[in-house]
């Protein structure tokens, strides 16, 4: 009886800090979406990043603009 009350008692901690950590991404996310420029990075990039996220980007611009294509096409 005592293993059983220790249990639920971990597992009502647990939930209550997994709901707690959710709740705080919640917020970062809302306050992101509110002021965007509050969320930008403004540090120096590393070797290559720059190259990469630039190519990426890129990338990211083409599938986009090929997923609009077709769904004009399609209309």
């Amino acid at each position: 009886m005592m293993s059983f009350r220790v249990l639920s008692r971990c597992g009502v901690s647990l939930l209550f800090l997994a709901f707690l950590a959710g709740c705080s991404t919640g917020v970062e996310r809302m306050k992101c979406k509110l002021s965007p420029s509050s969320c930008m990075y403004e540090g120096s990039y590393e070797e290559g990043e720059e190259e990469f996220a630039e190519q990426e980007a890129k990338d990211l611009n083409k599938a986009q603009s090929r997923k609009v294509r077709r769904q004009s096409k399609s209309l």
